[in-house]
């Protein structure tokens, strides 16, 4: 019974770990699953930026192409990078689990159920929190997430953004701490279209956490209006039985 506590305390640890986010002021995503335009443009910036170390590997290319209504040969053009694979193939990341390991000192982790871990608005406001620090390994670090391991691979997009810093008195000593970013010179977008980009990446990631949660919702709503109709039809049934009663 004691190693089965243990065990499940491991497990549970690093997702208690990885759901935390500080008392950083978080964004909101505002994202629609339903807008199958945004879905498909952030699966192309998943594709080109994130898939060669990150895996979605408990997708599918074929269900994602269904539910994004992208055509097979599209799919296949466009956001399946590896020559092997095929349409039926999970998703899973090009870069070896040791190679990623030795570089970035472990496994970047699969991305498939992040934003139902982290929160669709600990994503949006982390992509967005990016800032140069040259004592960092890849020359950068996060407001929301400080000294993160992993390059800004979406740099070339939003520019090269530059700490802000607040001062803080505490016992009379002041304190400097990094609580903001701006951009000074602009990648290829605009503030403004970097967001929204950001804002489709993570309309995909909380799909991919998810996939039939539209269709779960809508099922819902005819169970709630079947028990309603059943409720009626049984009302009913009691009067009728109970008629001579009373």
């Amino acid at each position: 019974m004691k190693k089965w506590i243990v065990g499940l305390f491991s497990f549970m640890l690093p997702l208690s770990v990885m759901a935390a986010g500080g008392n950083v002021h978080l964004d909101k995503a505002n994202n629609d699953l339903t807008d199958q335009a945004s879905l498909q443009r952030g699966a192309k910036t998943f594709m080109n930026y994130c898939s060669a170390c990150h895996s979605t590997q408990y997708q599918r290319y074929q269900r994602v192409a269904t539910d994004l209504g992208i055509p097979d040969d599209l799919m296949k053009e466009n956001l399946m990078f590896d020559p092997k694979a095929k349409i039926g193939d999970l998703m899973t990341n090009a870069i070896p689990a040791d190679s990623a390991a030795k570089w970035f000192g472990a496994p970047p982790p699969d991305l498939t159920l992040v934003a139902r871990v982290r929160g669709v608005d600990w994503l949006y406001t982390y992509l967005r929190s990016f800032y140069a620090d040259p004592s960092r390994p890849f020359g950068v670090n996060n407001v929301t997430f400080p000294n993160v391991g992993m390059p800004h691979v979406l740099e070339g997009l939003q520019g090269i953004p530059q700490p802000v810093y607040t001062t803080t008195t505490v016992d009379g000593k002041e304190h400097q701490a990094v609580t903001s970013t701006k951009v000074e010179k602009l990648g290829e977008l605009t503030a403004e279209e970097y967001d929204n980009t950001v804002r489709d990446l993570v309309n995909f990631l909380e799909y991919s956490g998810d996939p039939v949660k539209l269709e779960r919702h809508s099922l819902g709503w005819w169970v709630m209006a079947f028990l309603a109709i059943f409720t009626v039809i049984v009302v009913l049934l009691k009067k009728e039985y109970w008629r001579d009663v009373h």
